[in-house]
This record gives C-alpha cells, structure tokens and sequence, in this order.
C-alpha cells in the first residue's frame, strides 16, 4: 500500500561554500506533500524556492536530513536510480518550455518516451496525441514552436510532462512568460490536471497565480516561513 504522502522532507539542509563561509540555500526544512495536493510555493528570490524544486526533482541531493519520494529514501541513490527516479515519478514544466525548435508538437511531447521505452513509435504518437488532446491542443500537433503562441508552447511542455504518468508535476514559474490572460487559462488547466488526481508543485513569485492552488507555502532565508 503507497503512504498517503508523496513527498516527505525531514531536516533538510542544503549547503554551499562562499569562500571560507559556508551558506544555508536550505536550513533544515521539514515537509509533507500529499497524493493529489496542489502546492504553490512561494517567495522571494534567495529564499531557497530554486533549490527546493532542484531537490524535489531528484535533481539536487541535500546536504543532510532526509527525503522520501513515494516512501523511497533519495537521499542514498546513484545518479542513474536517480534518473530512473525522475523518470518514473516526476514530470517537469519549465518556465522558457525547453522545446526543440525544429519538431513539431507531437515529436516534443513524445520526446521522453523515445529516450526511456521500448515501445513502437506508432504507440509513442498515439501517446502523444492523447497527450496533447488532455491539454486541448491536440488541432495544432503538426505545428513547430515558432508557430505557436506562449501559451500553446507551455501546453506542448505540459503534454510533455504528463506523457509518462507521473505521480508529481514540478512547474518552475510556469506563468512567466506569459500575458495575465493566458496565465489565467493556464492556471485551470492545471486545477483541471489536479482534480484529475495528479500532484501538483508550483514555483511562482506571481501572489495571483499562487492563490489558485491550494496551498501556499512561502520560504524565506532558506526555511519555511508560512505553510
């Protein structure tokens, strides 16, 4: 039976040197996250959001303390369980998208099916299409990112994201680039995946876009100053 909580952080501290001076990113943070919570976190810059997410990524191994994904201790893992890890649990929605500019919309939401499955490329892009139709932009698939508005690239990096199930999405300020409007539209997209069951991790340092979700926690100095 899976524990309840997804993501457990116990005394977590990230370090780094500053010339003779040793410098907190994190300083002993202690944090549940449960199966289907929509999390925004907030604050201001330094306040350790980045190193946050790159450590919920399984991209960024804390000093000390310890982490648990799915009740799996990260903490102890070689960078290839690591990135088997991230694969399995994880999808990731950057603020710049991270396409490539010369596929379409189909070839960038099957991409990481192409690097981690052995499945034939006529189940890929039947994947990706249904990728791409739960982020309703499943009419523009043959389309290359230069013909595609901000918010339509966003969707593609989202499509992206969720073509492997995964049981976290981690959104790095996914509304920054893009007009209220669109952020908007953006936004319940998200609530819509989320009442959807999946577990939503949102940086922003926008206060509208945080309010969506449905809980906000807001870190300073490399703690958690309000949860």
């Amino acid at each position: 039976m899976e524990n309840s909580n997804l993501i457990e952080l116990r005394k977590i501290t990230r370090e780094f040197a500053m010339g003779d001076e040793k410098v907190y990113a994190l300083a002993g943070i202690n944090l549940s996250v449960a199966v289907g919570e929509f999390v925004a976190i907030a604050g201001p810059s330094g306040s350790g959001k980045s190193t946050m997410m790159n450590t919920l990524g399984c991209l960024d191994l804390p000093t000390s303390g310890k982490y648990l994904l799915n009740g799996i201790d990260v903490t102890g893992l070689s960078d290839d369980s690591l990135s088997q890890l991230r694969a399995r649990y994880i999808g990731f929605v950057f603020q710049n998208y991270n396409l490539l500019a010369r596929e379409s919309a189909l070839a960038n939401v099957a991409l990481p099916l192409n690097y981690s499955s052995d499945r034939p490329r006529s189940e890929r892009k039947k994947l990706a299409r249904a990728a791409l139709e739960k982020v309703r932009l499943e009419h523009r698939s043959k389309h290359k990112p230069s013909e595609l508005s901000g918010g339509e690239q966003q969707r593609v990096g989202i499509a992206r994201a969720l073509i492997k199930n995964p049981k976290v999405l981690l959104a790095d300020e996914p509304t920054g680039n893009l007009d209220t409007r669109t952020s908007k539209e953006l936004m319940e997209l998200f609530l819509d995946l989320n009442n959807e069951g999946i577990t939503i991790i949102m940086v922003t340092h926008d206060p509208e876009v945080a309010r969506i979700a449905h809980r906000i926690i807001t870190f300073r100095d490399g703690l958690i100053e309000k949860d």
